[in-house]
């Protein structure tokens, strides 16, 4: 993995933001990142003396831009956002689309799982890895911000654990909400099964049966799933 230890801020510029309800934020960017990703902060100084809360999002055209019903990442970084606003902290924007694999490749997996194939199979079966994210490049960028102690806004065992072994402090991990649909059901299903993230689809989830289900998506038409901020 890449440690990101030569990692220093290139620039601040201050922006408003409207996706952060139009309070005033800094982008930051980079110098000596450990790959060749244009990677982001958006950043809010912490507002109420705890411990700063940080999010890495990996960017996702489809869902941040677009709007696709495919993932959660839309509504995710919405979310994210919306918590800069209220507490301050920092929108880590990594260049990581399809866990990895660049958007192409990431929209000809979209093709292999409507043939039933999970998201994590489909990335293999395009000779990839299920998941190609280093978060060294983060680990990076949050010494550059002065970031060595955090909460960590995420659902994703594996990001707290690379960020540890970067040397990060994550004393927390917050939980995202359960941004659910029809059609991510059986994307969501797949990382809890497969990569241990931690969403909460409620008591008769079907997440232990076969991915890919509906058993999700019949949750969301019976309103037994959760959803919305879980700070």
């Amino acid at each position: 993995m890449s440690t990101g230890s030569g990692t220093r801020v290139r620039a601040r510029v201050p922006v408003t933001l409207g996706r952060v309800r139009g309070l005033r934020a800094e982008l930051v960017t980079f110098q000596g990142l450990p790959d060749a990703g244009e990677h982001l902060a958006c950043f809010v100084p912490p507002r109420d003396g705890s411990v700063p809360l940080v999010r890495l999002h990996s960017e996702c055209l489809t869902g941040d831009v677009l709007g696709s019903t495919r993932c959660d990442c839309g509504p995710q970084l919405d979310e994210a956002l919306g918590l800069l606003a209220d507490h301050g902290g920092a929108v880590l924007y990594l260049r990581q689309e399809g866990r990895g694999i660049g958007l192409y490749n990431k929209l000809d997996a979209y093709l292999l799982q409507n043939a039933r194939t999970d998201t994590y199979q489909a990335n293999r079966l395009l000779g990839r890895g299920a998941d190609e994210r280093d978060y060294g490049v983060a680990a990076g960028m949050l010494r550059a911000l002065g970031l060595r102690r955090i909460r960590l806004l995420t659902n994703n065992p594996d990001k707290v654990r690379q960020l540890r072994n970067h040397g990060i402090d994550v004393t927390a991990a917050v939980p995202t909400g359960l941004h659910l649909t029809d059609d991510n059901a059986a994307y969501l299903t797949a990382k809890a099964r497969t990569a241990g993230h931690t969403l909460a689809f409620g008591a008769d989830d079907g997440a232990g049966s076969g991915a890919g289900d509906g058993s999700c998506a019949d949750e969301v038409r019976h309103g037994t799933a959760q959803g919305g901020v879980r700070a």
